[in-house]
């Protein structure tokens, strides 16, 4: 089983100042890979008496830091309906987790396909899909088990977002900053949850230890991938992409960490709840420029925000003074 919380640690932190050190962090992910994994349907007791899914179930209502869940509305409702919402709001994550995921390996596949033989990075990439083929299935068994009319995505976005695999072929430094703002939202709401001691149920901490460990490798690569690449781009794109940055991480956070419609339509929500809850909630739009944190560190320690893009950041809402500035020296780009 996952190891404890706290032990939760990304597998590497070092700083990647040139290609051997850039080099050592993918083996060491690699390692990991082989040395803990879990498996959707080997690791999880799924037919467990205490893993069984009820949708009154209590140990479901929403936590204590959910501005929904805050509201009087929610506090007023039958402690039946308070469980369903929180259930709802649990399955639509891990929905659009696994639609996200369902993107996710497509691309990285599409930018292993044309890997020279003999790069590193070609493993690894398989060690991440094959994880995230698992998470996929532990995802959608666990809304299968809510027999919840979840669906995800809105499907205007779901059909843009087809077109995320082939980003690789254009720029994997832009996959990759797709692939942090896929992960890190939802890993921070996970770690917090954890922390806080807010997931009640077994099936569902279960779950989300397996996806905090295993995603841990995950963002560690795609962090040090453009730490390693993003210094040597040209200042023409690596301009863009700090412009393009805040718009995918506005729309990925809002995606992950926002009421999805059909819950509010089902449980009949009244507007003024919801914008009282998220759109005019000063400590949710906190919420939601913290949750992008650690790329927006990132992003200011790789000298990839602008003034023009500080803006961008502004408009969507998640901009904050980054904690790190400018790397000293580059690296070399393999």
């Amino acid at each position: 089983m996952p190891k404890a919380p706290t032990e939760l640690a990304d597998e590497v932190s070092e700083q990647v100042k040139d290609k051997k050190s850039y080099l050592a962090v993918i083996d060491r992910l690699n390692k990991a890979s082989v040395e803990k994994h879990w498996e959707a349907y080997a690791d999880i007791p799924w037919d467990d008496p205490e893993y069984q899914v009820d949708k009154n179930d209590p140990r479901w209502k929403l936590p204590p830091f959910d501005k929904l869940g805050q509201t009087e509305w929610y506090r007023s409702q039958p402690e039946e309906i308070q469980a369903q919402i929180g259930l709802w709001r649990v399955a639509t994550a891990m929905k659009i987790g696994l639609q996200f995921e369902n993107l996710l390996k497509r691309g990285l596949l599409n930018y292993a396909y044309r890997l020279p033989n003999g790069r590193p990075e070609f493993r690894y990439v398989y060690h991440e899909t094959t994880e995230e083929c698992h998470h996929g299935m532990m995802f959608q068994e666990f809304v299968n088990r809510t027999k919840m009319p979840i669906r995800g995505m809105p499907r205007s976005l779901s059909f843009i977002a087809q077109a995320a695999p082939w980003i690789p072929l254009v720029s994997t430094e832009m996959f990759f900053i797709f692939v942090l703002g896929g992960e890190d939202p939802i890993d921070y709401v996970q770690r917090k949850s954890l922390k806080g001691g807010h997931i009640k149920h077994p099936l569902e901490e279960t779950i989300m230890k397996i996806h905090i460990a295993e995603e841990a490798r995950h963002i560690s690569f795609a962090r040090h991938y453009l730490k390693h690449r993003v210094p040597n781009m040209h200042p023409v794109r690596r301009r863009i992409l700090g412009l393009a940055t805040p718009v995918v991480l506005g729309i990925m956070a809002r995606i992950m960490l926002a009421p999805p419609g059909p819950m509010v339509r089902h449980f009949n929500i009244p507007k003024e709840v919801v914008r009282e809850a998220y759109k005019d909630n000063a400590e949710a739009k906190r919420e939601m420029a913290n949750s992008v944190a650690k790329i927006r560190d990132l992003m200011a320690e790789l000298d990839a925000i602008s003034p023009v893009g500080k803006l961008l950041w502004r408009a969507f809402g998640i901009w904050d003074e980054p904690k790190r500035r400018r790397a000293v020296g580059t690296a070399k780009a393999a």
